[in-house]
């Protein structure tokens, strides 16, 4: 029996102790079966043990694990294709984590102005509630006190304004400083919150008007998560910068950041690096991946069942008026807003072997794996159902 005793005590994850994995399904050392509606944080975007994936890898393991980027990989060559074939960018640099892809992301918008000579152009926008990883320029761009506390003076260069509040924008952009603008077009922890379209929008024109930079955070709710190959396929228009992750390795550690070429104009030779970024392991898992995700069929199917489950919140919150207080999300990237911390929920519903997350403002999240089907989601509601109404007997008792 192994024990945390030895690692860093940042974590408090429940007793379980899962050791296998198919599809929507996990299974723990003692052979107890839950249903995965987390998939890891977004991250297992095909399920468990995919077929293709692991093909894929234990190929690749069998020929060539590391280079360095001192060498080319051809798998990174050709999935960089992949992507700007499928996307806004004309290139790509591949990073092993979503916060590598922020980071990234964030120099690449500091060396476009000083490329364009004005180097004193360092304000990046941000949001409340965003979450962009856990590096020391990511909690700042976020700006959240509980990740900030105790890690110094807060970098500069950083401003947060109010999600949706367009006009707060637009007067943080007069500053001559002003930069670009990073956001998530649904966040994630910060209460699984869509950005309306009219905002959206709204900042894509700001950053034209004002030569700067439009990044979306695409990490949790992008590769297929919202029913589209990219979330902001949704609103009709481009970012200038997108950071991806989690889904685009279906488990494998991987991550990166796209760009238009004029945008990345500044990221020359030595300017950025990674030893582990692009390696031949990830880039199989992760062309294969992209490869299922992007298939015209798949993406329907997403649409299709994303629809369904809406539908069936909305359902569960009709028969709970009192504790869901909203829907919130898109795609199979979901929230439950309650009127009570929802931490005691989603232990009550991992006791009925349903696993789910939390977010902020009082947000139970779901992100269950893109193959999800009808009868996943059906069990997922029931169970969401005892749940609440063990909630009601409680209370009335």
């Amino acid at each position: 029996m192994t024990t945390r005793d030895h690692l860093l005590p940042v974590y408090a994850p429940p007793e379980e102790v899962f050791v296998r994995g198919e599809g929507v399904w996990l299974e723990t050392d003692r052979g107890e079966r839950y249903l995965d509606f987390i998939a890891g944080i977004a991250v297992n975007a095909l399920g468990h043990a995919h077929p293709k994936l692991v093909s894929a890898l234990t190929d690749q393991a069998g020929k060539l694990w590391h280079l360095s980027n001192m060498f080319r990989v051809a798998g990174a060559e050709r999935l960089s294709a992949k992507y700007c074939a499928a996307s806004f960018a004309d290139v790509v640099f591949f990073t092993n984590s979503g916060t590598e892809a922020i980071e990234g992301s964030l120099k690449l918008v500091r060396k476009f102005h000083s490329a364009n000579g004005q180097p004193e152009r360092i304000d990046i926008i941000g949001f409340d509630g965003s979450f962009h990883g856990r590096s020391y320029a990511a909690i700042n761009a976020s700006g959240n006190p509980s990740y900030l506390d105790g890690f110094g003076p807060k970098l500069p260069g950083y401003i947060q304004c109010k999600f949706g509040d367009l006009e707060a924008v637009k007067a943080a952009a007069e500053a001559p400083t002003f930069a670009g603008i990073l956001i998530e077009p649904v966040q994630g922890e910060g209460g699984v919150r869509a950005g309306s379209d009219e905002f959206l929008r709204g900042l894509r024109k700001l950053c034209d008007e004002k030569g700067a930079l439009l990044v979306f955070d695409e990490v949790q709710c992008g590769t297929g998560r919202t029913g589209k190959l990219w979330a902001h396929e949704w609103v009709g228009i481009t970012p200038d910068v997108m950071a991806l992750a989690k889904g685009v390795g279906g488990g494998f550690p991987l991550g990166a950041f796209l760009a238009t070429k004029e945008a990345a104009k500044g990221m020359a030779f030595g300017v950025h690096g990674s030893t582990y970024g692009g390696n031949p392991l990830a880039m199989a898992v992760g062309e294969a991946a992209f490869d299922e995700i992007s298939k015209p069929e798949f993406l329907e199917h997403v649409r299709a069942i994303s629809s369904h489950f809406g539908q069936s919140l909305e359902g569960l919150k009709d028969r709970h008026p009192e504790l869901i207080l909203e829907v919130r999300g898109k795609g199979l990237l979901r929230g439950l807003k309650l009127s009570t911390p929802p931490k005691p929920l989603q232990q009550a519903a991992r006791e009925r072997k349903l696993l789910v997350g939390v977010a902020g403002e009082n947000v139970l999240r779901f992100a269950p794996p893109l193959i999800v089907e009808e009868g996943h989601i059906a069990q997922a509601i029931d169970t969401l159902d005892a749940v609440f109404n063990a909630v009601h007997a409680e209370a009335a008792a």
